[in-house]
């Protein structure tokens, strides 16, 4: 199987071979829900970083015992993951206060899973010195329970090590979204969303040599010039190409996002010189912030413009799940803000499980019709 093959089919399988190699040789796995957990401390201690998801759960009815359903579905369908057995498989389990929906899970996951260890890392909902110096005490604090929990060494060095093996995978990822910034496309959107999903569930080691070889083999593809119109999407968690490809079918072409399964994540190297932890710590705190981020609209507006101004799209999908409270407010303010500066902005309401997949289609087939070129 070529690298861009096995990177793309990854995220589809119902096994995982890496993470049953890995649990075979007596690793340990310590999954994560949200982009500010830093990996490379995960990584550094020796233990298998693992992006948590909820894809292909297709309803929520052991998760409802315990989330009522104004609570988003994507909270309730990683409940529902969960208490089906689907995470049986790890040793620890990060989570933070992202969202009160996620941050609700710690307290149901504590008295309801048999996880061994989970770790609760808060984060300030303000940008400010003192909610950097109050994150770096946070994440300090989760390296050493990480190192006493699993018995495990995490040094400096280890840091410095994890900290250029990711740096590695941004640029790697950089190069990827360079290259759909051309005319003729050789990548999809969809195909590009489940390489980014592979890099969450497999040793990062491996997900490195895979892309270093799939880029060549994306460079050596027939391009497309015949898409409708050039599309960001942005918005909730999206951790399923099933969108992206309704969108790809109605002739949309997603050349960049604006995600925290995307450039949000994957976007903005650490320092390699100094205080590893701070540098992490100052990476993680300060990049890219999310809606949960008070204060910090005019930077998302200017970070999600100069994203689309980049790629030249033609207009942007704001997908947000239904109770998602922080992208309901934001999609509407950034939509508002857009419009006036000519870019199309549509915002889509759905839920985790993509289930009315015809009223979706109506939808971006009528913003494709306007937004399309020529």
């Amino acid at each position: 199987m070529k690298a861009l093959e096995e990177l793309t089919a990854l995220s589809d399988r119902r096994d995982n071979p890496y993470l049953k190699e890995w649990k075979a040789d007596g690793g340990r796995v310590v999954g994560f829900v949200c982009g500010y957990v830093p990996e490379e401390i995960i990584q550094a201690a020796g233990l298998f970083p693992y992006r948590m998801e909820a894809r292909g759960t297709k309803e929520t009815g052991l998760a409802d015992v315990y989330l009522h359903r104004f609570n988003c579905t994507f909270s309730r369908c990683l409940l529902q993951t969960a208490l089906a057995g689907g995470y049986d498989f790890l040793d620890g389990f990060c989570l933070l206060n992202g969202c009160d929906q996620i941050r609700r899970l710690y307290e149901i996951w504590e008295k309801h899973l048999s996880t061994d260890y989970l770790f609760m890392v808060t984060v300030p909902h303000a940008i400010k010195d003192s909610g950097f110096n109050w994150y770096l005490e946070e994440i300090t604090n989760f390296k050493e329970q990480l190192a006493h929990k699993f018995g495990v060494r995490c040094s400096d060095q280890d840091l410095r090590q994890a900290i250029k093996l990711y740096n590695e995978s941004r640029r790697l990822i950089e190069e990827l979204y360079e290259l759909r910034k051309a005319a003729a496309l050789p990548i999809s959107g969809s195909e590009v969303t489940r390489i980014l999903l592979s890099a969450g569930i497999m040793p990062r080691e491996k997900f490195n040599e895979l892309l270093r070889e799939a880029l060549d083999e994306i460079r050596e593809k027939p391009k497309t010039t015949d898409y409708k119109a050039r599309v960001m999407v942005g918005g909730s968690a999206l951790d399923n190409p099933q969108l992206i490809e309704i969108i790809e079918g109605l002739g949309g072409m997603v050349v960049t996002d604006s995600l925290c399964f995307g450039s949000r994540h994957f976007l903005n190297p650490i320092e390699e010189d100094g205080d590893p932890l701070a540098a992490i710590a100052k990476r993680y705190y300060y990049h890219n912030p999310c809606p949960r981020m008070m204060g910090e609209f005019e930077n998302r507006l200017r970070f999600t413009e100069e994203l689309a101004k980049g790629a030249d799209v033609d207009g942007i999908i704001l997908q947000k799940i239904v109770f998602c409270d922080g992208h309901a407010v934001e999609s509407t303010m950034l939509a508002e803000e857009l419009e006036p500066r000519d870019i199309p902005v549509m915002v889509l309401e759905r839920e985790h499980m993509i289930s009315d997949v015809g009223r979706i289609k109506t939808r971006v087939e009528a913003f494709m019709e306007r937004i399309a070129r020529g």
